[in-house]
């Protein structure tokens, strides 16, 4: 792994699974910092100046949603979650928490390394000012003049759309779950919220992907939200999220 060592403050009580983990981001040239219980993360994750942090959910001392929470409170540090917890409400109640993602055990290392890897990219473009545009399949975002092309074609968009489809853009391989979204497209939720986020991410795959019916990029995360994946940003200036005109 080329430039700077990054550092993973990893939280888990289980020591085999630190144990793998540990072994298998260190061969991609990671420094891995092990904590066994949240406290102990919390204060590593400060101490050691933390690129990235993996937290399971079942600690011994705390719930691993109030690790991300303190974490939240005073850190945008990427967080990814390692968790035997598979149901749907303990995946949103972290990615709402504040994590960046959720892995399920049993997972997979070279998985696990992959997400790190695209996480810390994340964070480093974010850092260096934002995007002036952004592709995914055909289709550009292009924020400055708040136009979106698929090919040479300009998309219209209604003014819920694109905040929709740029907030998934800020947040690229990142879950944003349906309360996010909601508060996105509508700044508070309102009777029928999610079933017209469905429409209206419907209206965005219709104009956006190739197969509406097998969407590429506009990614449903069952019971959770949803993910643009796919997505190459160029590193200039923040993207806005108002919406266009109209």
């Amino acid at each position: 792994m080329s430039g700077p060592t990054l550092t993973v403050v990893l939280i888990d009580d289980d020591k085999t699974i630190r144990r793998l983990i540990h072994t298998a981001l260190h061969a991609n040239g990671m420094t891995v910092v092990e904590a066994q219980t949240g406290q102990q993360g919390l204060a590593l994750a400060g101490a050691k100046r933390a690129d990235l942090v993996i937290v399971d959910l079942t600690l011994p001392d705390m719930d691993g949603i109030d690790v991300i929470r303190d974490l939240r409170s005073g850190s945008t540090v990427p967080v990814i979650v390692l968790s035997a917890r598979s149901a749907e409400q303990d995946k949103v109640a972290a990615l709402d928490a504040g994590a960046d993602d959720y892995l399920t055990k049993p997972f997979g290392l070279s998985e696990l390394t992959a997400r790190i890897r695209a996480r810390v990219r994340r964070g480093a473009g974010g850092s260096g000012g934002g995007w002036r545009a952004t592709h995914f399949g055909a289709v550009t975002v292009d924020p400055s003049a708040r136009k979106v092309l698929r090919g040479s074609e300009t998309v219209h968009l209604s003014p819920i759309e694109y905040r929709l489809l740029a907030a998934l853009v800020r947040h690229a391989g990142h879950v944003l779950t349906h309360q996010q979204l909601v508060q996105e497209a509508w700044g508070r939720p309102r009777a029928n919220s999610y079933h017209c986020l469905r429409i209206y991410m419907s209206h965005l795959r219709k104009k956006l992907e190739r197969d509406p019916a097998r969407p590429e990029h506009i990614v449903t995360e069952a019971g959770v939200g949803y993910r643009l994946v796919g997505a190459l940003a160029d590193p200039v200036e923040p993207l806005s999220l108002r919406a266009p005109e109209g």
